[in-house]
Formats: structure tokens, sequence, C-alpha cells
């Protein structure tokens, strides 16, 4: 080999050799970089779920808590969920012992799920402690189921000195005293009711009920309308004002039409079935779907004339009630 060839030979080298560093330096860079793309989104994940673990931990520790667990049973117990409420007042009275607020629900809950008896002891239970008023009005509704009104107006009478304020706590004394036959004396709690509480569908039926029975049928109808209550919420109240003038009794939860037998219905979902099959609290007309949207004095006063008229009652009735 020439020196030239040798020459040529040493500089091909050196290019090849140039070549596969630089390739190396490339990758060793990309490797470098990949590597810390990983890492970064291995700290980008860890930091996720750190983050997450922490929620779960402060969401877990603000339900794991007596008072989180209560107010479930109690939104349990406004949606119908009876029978179910008294699983969670079992679980909730293991933990954390048992309490006049765990009393009082499942009083609540055995009534409503037709155990009188166990209901009547549990109510008997609240005496003595802050929620006495709630165990005098539970006597007085199991009293009034059983058709004892006397006795129910002076049961619900005590919770009222109690809890002056409980609009349908009011309501139920006035229903109470219409079923007694005392329709003057009803005339007060009905009225109260429904100004504490002017969108609640138990107190605006209630009180219509007491203007038909005392033959204020175009205010009783202005009140009616005024809260836009169905057809059959009108029915109803209809209804049990003619009973209760015949001196009839008035079933309790009449709503007008008999419903059809359970066979013959579409069956429902669960949540229906345990709200809409079970019989309405005593006490009371099964509450419109309509929930009083106008009314008297509601916030949104959509029809202020006719709410204007409904106050009114009658040229001979104060219809201040109490503020």
């Amino acid at each position: 080999m020439n020196t030239l060839d040798f020459s040529m030979c040493t500089h091909r080298a050196g290019r090849l050799l140039a070549c596969a560093v630089a390739t190396a330096a490339a990758m060793a860079i990309t490797g470098c970089g990949a590597l810390k793309d990983q890492y970064a989104a291995s700290a980008d994940a860890q930091q996720r779920a750190s983050a997450e673990a922490a929620a779960d931990t402060k969401a877990g520790a603000a339900v794991d808590t007596k008072a989180t667990y209560l107010k479930l049973v109690e939104q349990m117990q406004k949606e119908g969920l009876w029978f179910a409420s008294l699983a969670h007042i079992d679980a909730l009275e293991q933990r954390w012992g048992i309490s006049p607020e765990s009393t009082r629900m499942r009083a609540d809950a055995l009534r409503q799920t037709g155990q009188a008896a166990l209901s009547e002891q549990a109510y008997k239970r609240l005496m003595g402690t802050p929620l006495e008023g709630a165990g005098y009005r539970g006597l007085g509704l199991l009293a009034g189921a059983r058709g004892a009104y006397s006795e129910a107006i002076q049961l619900l009478k005590q919770a009222q000195r109690l809890t002056p304020t409980d609009a349908l706590l009011l309501s139920d004394l006035g229903y109470a005293s219409l079923r007694a036959g005392q329709i003057a004396d009803a005339r007060l709690p009905l009225m109260q009711a429904l100004q504490l509480r002017p969108d609640n569908a138990q107190a605006q039926s209630n009180l219509a009920l007491y203007l038909e029975v005392t033959d204020q049928g175009e205010q009783a109808s202005k009140l009616m309308e005024a809260n836009r209550m169905s057809d059959a919420a009108r029915a109803a109240v209809r209804d049990a004002a003619r009973q209760l003038r015949a001196g009839g009794a008035v079933p309790f939860g009449a709503t007008g039409a008999s419903p059809a037998p359970l066979a013959a219905r579409p069956f429902p979902n669960t949540k229906e079935l345990a709200r809409e099959d079970l019989a309405p609290p005593p006490l009371m007309l099964k509450a419109s779907r309509w929930s009083g949207v106008g009314g008297i004095r509601t916030a949104s006063q959509l029809n202020p004339s006719v709410a204007d008229a409904a106050v009114s009652l009658s040229p001979n009735s104060t219809s201040r009630g109490t503020p």
C-alpha cells in the first residue's frame, strides 16, 4: 500500500469514527431527554395520586362523623326511604351510640313503616331530652292515627308549647282540630302554619280544607289556584270538607280518586315504590305535587292579586296569624 492509499484509509476511518461519536452523543442526549421526561411524568403522576389520596382522606373524614351521618339519614327520610333509614340508624347507633336525634329518627321511621307500638316507645324515650317536643308530636300523630283526636290535640298542644314556631306541627294541630269537630279552634294554628311556611303543600291543603268546611269555598278556590294545586288535590280537599260537614270520617291521606290496585299499576322503580305506595303521614292531606309556586306570601309572588285575596279569607276573619 503506498502512502496515498494509507492516507485515504486513515481519513475515511477518522470520518467514520467521528460519525459514530456524533451518533452516540445524539443517542445519549435523546436518551437523557426521554429519561428526564419519564421521570417528570412519573413525578406528576405521583403528585396527582397523592393529591387524590389526600382529597379522599379529607372527604372520608368529613363523611365519617356523627353529624354528617345524621344528615344522611335525615335526607333519606325526606325522600321517603323509611325502611332503609332504619338500617342506617342501626349502623349509626352501633358506632356512635344512642342519642336523642337518632331516637327521634327511629321513632319517625317506625311510625312511617307501620310499627306503632315500637314507635310509641321510642317517642316516650324523648321525654326529658332536648327533643321532648318531637316526642309529644309523634305521640300526637300516633293518637290521630288511632282516631283519638281529642288525645291527639292535647299531645300536639304540649308539643306546640315547646316548639311554638314549628309550621308542620301547627298544621297537624289544626287538622286534628278539624277532625275532632273543633272547627273554630282550627283556624289559628292553620293560619300560623301557612304564614310560617307559605310554600308548604300540607299547610296549603289544610287551610283550604278549613275554608271549605267554613263555607268559604271561593276563598279556598283562590288559595288552591294561587298555589297551582293539582286537580286531584283540589278534589281531595272538597271531598274531605263534604265528609266533615256531614259528620263522616275523613280517611287519612285522602286524595279524591282511589288509587288503582298495586298489581294493576305499571311496576315503578324502587324509589317510587318506597315513596308512593306507603300511606301518607296522619293528620294531613296527601301533599300536592305542586308545592307552592306563587301562593300566599311566597318569595316569587307570581300572582299578588290572588294571593292578597286568599290572605283576606273572609270579611269577618283576622288574617295576621303570627309574624
